[in-house]
Parts: C-alpha cells; structure tokens; sequence
C-alpha cells in the first residue's frame, strides 16, 4: 500500500542530514533501455566483467535483486572536481581519477545509508531494504534519472545541471511503496560532442561506451595486457580517467558550482603516483598504500601494468633513464608477474618503433 508523501519528506530530508549532496525517490520499474542493454551485452562491449552478462537477468528489473521491490532510494555524493587539469607532458607521474584521491566512497556511503535503512526497518520492519553502492548488478543512473537526481549524458555519466558529474551514486532497494520523486528532464547534452571528442581511444558514441576501449576499464577491470594498439591513448591515466568529464560543458566552474558542498571524506589526499614509485611496489608497499581507498580492488600486478603504460608513454616524449632502466628490468625478470614482463616488452617494444620512426 503507497504511503503518504510525508514519509518519502522525512526520507530525502534524512538523506539531506546523513550529508548527501542529492536524494530522490524512483519506482522500481524495469530498465526502459532492455534493448539496448542486451545488444550491448551480446556484442561484448563489457569486456571482461563478465559478472554484468551473468547478472543480465537482474540489471533488466530491480525486482529480481529485490523480490518485491517497489521503490528505490537514490543517494549522491559530491566529490572534489573543480577545474580542469589537463595531461600533465612533464613529470613521471601517473594520474588518478578524482573520485578515488579521497576515501573509499563505497564505505563512506554504505555507512550513513546502512543508518537510513535501519531507521526505516523501525518504522517499517516487515518491509526489506537493501543498501546498493556500485558493487549490486543495479542500472543506478537510470535509476537516479527518474528519481531527479540528474540526467544521462553522452557519456553514460549522470549529470545534474548545476553543479555537473562529479557525483557517487549509492541506493535503497526496498519493498516499501514511496511516493516518487519528480523525474529529471532527458539529454543535458543537446548537440555537444566534446566528451566523443576528447576521448583517446574513440570509447564513446551518443549515450553508449565501449569498455573495451574505456581508459577507466582497461586500468581497473581489465585483468591482463591491454592491447597494442591503445597504449598510446592511455596516456598517464594508471587508475581511472576524467577526459569525458573535464571537457563537459556541465563541469566548467560556477558561482554555483564552486558553492555545492562535496563530502569531506573525498577531499584528495593525491592526484597520483611517481610512476618509478610503481614499479618498485611490494604487495606491502600496495596495501599500505591503498588503506581506506577505492584503489585497493586493483591488484599489485594491475599497477604495475598501469604504470608500464604511463611509463612508455612519458618517455616517447623524453627520457628518464632509471625509468626506461626499470622497464628494461621487468621485462627480464622471471620472478615478476606474466603480465607485467608482457607489458614492459610491448612498451619497450613501442619505444624502438617510435625512435626509429623519429630518425
């Protein structure tokens, strides 16, 4: 049975006192883009995350993640993205994305929604309520859409007019029957293209992203080498990329903008990594590192990767001779992971191609 309004009030007004930046409330309905997904899945477009093609059944209606649902409570998180950094030519560094320089959003979210939840549970103990941040096979920009939080763009990130994209998202799947939010108006975009534009690898057309070609993909759930061909594009990005982003239109500094909170837990603690550091990392040296970052899902040998290929990239442009010694190194080094001896010979590779194609 639907209840009042003033319970789906209390609701966003909670939300907007656990500190989230936007709330509102969706009906559980199935994805309006089923089509679309499955082709998407059919033609392999998710790469190696096999878990969206074993979950397909349950990111189609988020009644089959929740038996019963009716309502969704959708959460966003600001985090720090003002300006626009640029690639960085000088400087062995490898960059970050944004929204992993601060702590790790997953556990900052689930903690104040785990807190919503268990005051409806109070209020409402025969109904279920399932905390979702990121990691539950769950369509949550879309989700998000219709509950007013922002809208889709090009690039498949949620986009709230006046503040932009620098949000995380988090949700309540629930049996309890809200009264919804008022969905956000479609396609912030119009006729702007600079995000299909400014991406690298050529990852993005009109409201669709190929993994297998997507910076963030390849340096964080991609598991083994990355293709040839995609180095060069990969840049200085070793966890993450903000391209698509940066370029946005919705993302450029406003009065407004420069106003909206973001989270104090995501206040950056780095915006990346000396890549020589990488190269040298133990297991210990990585988890040490990583404590209370969303960082810590990428493996040691993942980084390591990463780090190769911003290595190469760096020095097609100049050289530093205890990095090129380093990659010279690895790729020798039998003791070090198949990938990354596989990735140092492919960069060195790249580099003596591209020194005689300079002479």
């Amino acid at each position: 049975m639907p209840q009042p309004p003033d319970i789906a009030d209390w609701i966003l007004q909670r939300c907007r006192e656990l500190g989230f930046a936007r709330a509102g409330i969706a009906r559980a309905e199935p994805t309006r883009y089923e089509k679309e997904l499955r082709a998407w899945l059919a033609a392999g477009r998710q790469g190696e995350m096999t878990y969206l093609k074993r979950h397909e059944e349950l990111l189609v209606d988020p009644a089959r993640l929740v038996p019963g649902a009716k309502s969704i409570i959708c959460a966003g998180d600001r985090y720090w993205g003002e300006g626009t950094e640029g690639p960085r030519d000088s400087g062995a560094e490898g960059r970050i994305a944004r929204y992993a320089r601060g702590e790790d959003y997953h556990i900052v979210m689930k903690r104040r929604l785990h807190v919503l939840c268990d005051e409806l549970r109070d209020r409402h103990p025969r109904e279920v309520f399932r905390v979702c941040v990121d990691t539950a096979p769950l369509l949550e920009r879309e989700h998000a859409q219709r509950a007013g939080l922002g809208a889709v763009g090009k690039h498949t990130l949620l986009i709230e007019r006046s503040v932009g994209s620098w949000l995380l998202l988090g949700e309540i799947v629930t049996t309890l029957e809200l009264e919804p939010s008022r969905p956000a108006k479609p396609d912030p975009c119009g006729s702007c293209t600079r995000c299909i534009d400014a991406c690298p690898t050529g990852a993005i057309t009109p409201w669709s992203v190929d993994a297998t070609k997507c910076i963030s993909y390849l340096t964080i759930e991609h598991r083994s080498p990355v293709d040839e061909h995609l180095l060069p594009g990969v840049g200085n990005w070793i966890f993450g990329c903000d391209i698509c982003q940066e370029v946005c239109p919705h993302n450029q500094p406003t009065q407004r903008s420069r106003e909206a909170e973001v989270h104090e837990a995501y206040v950056p603690r780095r915006a990346g990594f000396d890549l020589l550091g990488v190269l040298n990392w133990t297991e210990s040296d990585r988890r040490v590192v990583f404590t209370r970052s969303a960082m810590k899902r990428s493996k040691l040998a993942m980084m390591k990767r990463n780090a190769l290929i911003a290595a190469g990239n760096t020095l097609a442009k100049h050289d530093e001779p205890a990095l090129r010694a380093r990659i010279e190194a690895l790729a020798e080094d039998a003791k070090e992971d198949a990938m990354v001896r596989e990735t140092a010979a492919a960069v060195l590779r790249r580099l003596r191609e591209f020194k005689t194609e300079q002479s």
